[in-house]
């Protein structure tokens, strides 16, 4: 895909490219093109688009954030946590602009390397990494953030047995507190992540640790999420800054030289602006942990949802156009297999719903109350509910805005529906027309023959045999 889209950016681009245009206007473009090219219809009437011209802007504005608030010379790697978009092309991308990955099962790590992006730019967290997961990222050298004492215990035999170059850390909960979605609050008291640093001899243990492991040399921490305060988010980074203070301290060296403060940068779901901002997140955590800037330590990020999720569109046609109980109802093919936090938390997750007709341009007309319903057997397959929007009729299309992480990736196969197809997009050049738009395909839409395949269709009698 990235070989695609700099040649599609090559044949016509000017220095100016992609930023010709808002984010609105590459999407609205972008959702005319998709028509006018064929990639929605009758046999794939849901397809899922990416801005490719976003995603490399939000790179850039995350490195230049933390360039602006560290010393010169500091060690700074950006590791983009594949769970919120685990697409070999889309962390292709992403490492053709400088960042990492942040891996946490064997799946994500075969991406990540399938992607290209080496070792030493590469962190392994997971709270159940098993013994050959971690021989597989030490022998690699891959750095590795213990979970718990069972782990040290494990690691301690594994780098004793196989020396490695292995950058080796401790993964530690601040107990700072909970955001307003608790599902996600990973720094909870009694969340399943990391050592509870707050819990009675937790912290003295975690120093004596480090001093019995002259190897082990870095901290992690994850205090944010979506619906986490920025506020509690630095709190977290601050305790586990100090934590390193004391190691280093009681050890009479810098043992601990990276802290790794992980991700979790909320996204604003309801307008196009993109807020917060990392600039705003690393102006925040150097008013808070000056310390940490200061170049003594190098520094470790884990965002994934704040890099990808504005860039993201999923665009299904409206099947059938309806009304119940004096409400209209458009039934469309973008439900609970691609929403499916939205679906069934739909408070924690409203999604933004834009309108289109069936030529793929902005639909006008009053607004009207309406439900946007998904294709699946049962009630609660909603994506909107009362939405004013103008009235979509049969044919229609809508747009479910901020899908960039977590939605068209990962796929929840109710009802055997199919995976959509998902394409990178460019808009190239000067021109506003859709000639201009580019499509590079990310992965193709799912077959009712891939379906029967992952679903035992080769062992049809498995069961019933004597």
């Amino acid at each position: 895909m990235v070989e695609d889209i700099r040649r599609n950016e090559e044949a016509g681009s000017d220095d100016e490219g992609q930023g010709r245009a808002d984010a609105a206007g590459r999407r609205d473009l972008a959702v005319l093109a998709a028509v006018e090219q064929g990639l929605l219809t009758e046999a794939a009437p849901v397809v899922a688009l990416l801005d490719v011209a976003g995603v490399r802007a939000s790179a850039a504005a995350l490195h230049a954030a933390f360039a602006a608030v560290t010393a010169p010379g500091t060690r700074v790697l950006h590791a983009f946590a594949v769970k919120a978009a685990p697409l070999v092309p889309v962390l292709r991308l992403l490492h053709a602009e400088g960042i990492g990955a942040e891996v946490a099962s064997p799946g994500e790590l075969g991406l990540a390397r399938a992607a290209g992006i080496r070792p030493d730019r590469t962190v392994l967290d997971s709270p159940a990494k098993t013994p050959a997961e971690l021989r597989e990222a030490l022998a690699l050298g891959i750095a590795v953030n213990a979970d718990n004492p069972q782990e040290l215990t494990r690691l301690d035999a594994l780098t004793h047995s196989a020396p490695t170059g292995s950058p080796i850390g401790l993964r530690v909960n601040p107990q700072t507190g909970s955001g307003s979605i608790g599902a996600l609050s990973t720094a909870t008291a009694t969340s399943k992540f990391g050592v509870a640093l707050r819990d009675e001899g937790a912290r003295a243990w975690v120093v004596q640790a480090f001093l019995d492991r002259p190897w082990l040399t870095r901290l992690h921490t994850h205090s944010g999420s979506q619906g986490v305060p920025l506020a509690l988010m630095a709190e977290g980074v601050r305790t586990v800054h100090e934590l390193a203070e004391e190691i280093n301290a009681a050890a009479g060296r810098q043992q601990v030289d990276t802290i790794d403060i992980g991700g979790g940068l909320p996204v604003n779901f309801s307008s196009d602006d993109e807020t917060p901002t990392h600039a705003e997140y690393a102006q925040l955590l150097k008013s808070t942990v000056p310390g940490l800037f200061d170049g003594r330590y190098g520094l470790v990020t884990e965002f994934g949802r704040s890099l990808l999720a504005k860039h993201g569109t999923v665009l299904a046609r409206v099947e059938y156009a309806k009304s119940a109980g004096g409400r209209a109802v458009a039934v469309t093919h973008a439900g609970v297999q691609i929403a499916t936090r939205t679906v069934y938390n739909p408070e924690s997750w409203p999604l933004r719903i834009a309108a289109y007709d069936a030529k793929g341009r902005p639909k006008d007309g009053p607004d009207v109350a309406q439900d946007i319903a998904g294709p699946a057997c049962f009630a609660g397959d909603v994506l909107a509910t009362g939405r004013p929007l103008p009235l979509l009729e049969q044919g229609d299309l809508v747009a479910a805005l901020d899908t960039g992480a977590y939605y068209f990736a990962n796929h929840y196969a109710y009802n055997s529906l199919a995976r959509p197809g998902i394409h990178g997009f460019t808009t190239p050049g000067r021109d506003t027309t859709t000639h201009g738009v580019r499509f590079a395909t990310v992965r193709a839409p799912q077959t009712v023959a891939e379906i029967v395949a992952e679903s035992g269709g080769g062992h049809p009698d498995a069961l019933v045999r004597d």
